[in-house]
């Protein structure tokens, strides 16, 4: 998990139970190496075996065929202490590639990045509202075009794509003022499937709040705790859940899917956060005030909205999202929640300023209130968090 650095016992601890120096755990052993390098950066041998609790001759044994697959090369020399200089190794760049898509309810994006995370390639459409037809052509269209910017001989080395998408998408129609019967499609679509076909490499599918949290703990460049909670404020609200440092998914896939999560108005009713707190409600207030909205399509660069607009919504989200934190915590007792988005960071900024403002003034009696955090994507998260699927699914230890 990119940015977490917990003390040398507790990583220690954490991979020697995982470890294993028996025949036949030779894959599991490379993704626990592969998974630790991603966490903590360069890593010298001997400090691997320690931090894994593998034996040396193991720890030499995975390096080498890792780095025989490309996967990883020796980085600089590290001299200055007793004895011969060490040779840390790390992730080689050009070991694998991922491609991730996103499929959201205004738009799709499409990236590829290489196996430490650079995105390399990003392609992006706007729509009205998604079909699934028009999801196979982007994915076909897109594909073919990112791909076209590694070389040749570099191809061959996509691992896989993940998509990104919220789940039921069908039952989001009336909510976004469209015809449920231009979406109703989608009930009986399977989007991996269908991509899938398309395709020689293997395809993934994730909810895209969920994804996005993925991509923290896989991309992020924050010091998160290995448990917290995590909120995406999208065109609607979802989230995901860290637990131990890996993301938790849940039975059905569907963990962190806040947007349902039940909230009270000052005015006593009850409604649904993603009802209170969605970029929907804001855009549709800068609407009502004849603003342009086409910059919050993407998310990219500054929103020139009004000014009042945004109050007026954080007025009635920032309440909502403080009932969802105390809720989540009394029943989790998160150290951490990250909130996130697709919108400038000085707006997510504001959010969080004003969310922990609100948790100060509310009763928590019994509830240890969490650190309020940004996450570090914002706009590229889904995409990124698509990305991570097939890294995490194929290189990665995930539990």
């Amino acid at each position: 998990m990119a940015g977490y650095e917990p003390d040398p016992t507790e990583i220690t601890d954490d991979f020697s139970s995982a470890g294993s120096n028996q025949s036949g755990m030779r894959a599991r052993n490379e993704r626990l190496v592969l998974s630790l390098l991603r966490r903590l950066g360069p890593q010298a041998k001997a400090e691997i075996a320690r931090k894994t609790g593998l034996s040396a001759q193991t720890v030499s044994v995975i390096m080498r065929a890792l780095e025989s697959d490309g996967l990883l090369e020796k980085g600089e020399k590290v001299r200055g202490r007793v004895g011969q200089p060490s040779v840390p190794m790390r992730l080689s760049p050009d070991g694998a590639y991922f491609l991730g898509m996103k499929v959201g309810r205004r738009s799709a994006e499409l990236i590829l990045v290489n196996f430490t995370g650079e995105e390399l390639a990003h392609v992006t459409e706007t729509y009205a509202f998604p079909t699934p037809d028009m999801a196979l052509r982007f994915a076909r269209q897109a594909v073919e075009e990112v791909c076209a910017t590694l070389p040749i001989e570099r191809r061959s080395r996509i691992a896989g794509m993940g998509i990104a998408s919220p789940f039921f998408l069908w039952e989001w129609a009336t909510m976004i003022g469209v015809d449920p019967d231009k979406m109703d499609a989608w009930r009986d679509f399977d989007l991996r499937a269908e991509v899938g076909a398309l395709f020689d490499f293997p395809v993934y599918l994730g909810n895209d709040a969920t994804s996005a949290c993925g991509a923290e703990l896989t991309f992020g460049t924050g010091t998160p705790p290995p448990d917290f909670l995590y909120i995406y404020i999208g065109y609607f609200i979802g989230g995901g859940i860290a637990l131990n440092g890996s993301l938790y998914t849940g039975r059905s896939g569907n963990a962190g899917a806040i947007g349902p999560f039940l909230i009270t108005t000052p005015s006593g009713a009850q409604k649904q956060l993603i009802d209170a707190a969605s970029l929907i409600g804001l855009e549709r207030r800068v609407e009502a005030r004849a603003g342009d909205t086409n910059a919050m399509m993407t998310g990219q660069g500054a929103w020139e909205i009004d000014g009042g607009a945004v109050e007026d919504w954080l007025t009635e989200a920032v309440p909502a999202l403080a009932q969802l934190i105390v809720g989540a915590g009394s029943i989790m007792d998160f150290p951490a929640v990250l909130i996130d988005g697709n919108m400038p960071s000085k707006l997510r900024d504001m959010v969080i300023a004003q969310v922990t403002k609100a948790l100060e003034a509310m009763p928590s009696t019994g509830v240890v209130t969490p650190d309020i955090r940004a996450g570090t994507l914002g706009p590229r998260a889904r995409p990124l968090g698509a990305a991570s699927l097939p890294l995490s699914k194929r290189f990665m230890l995930e539990d």
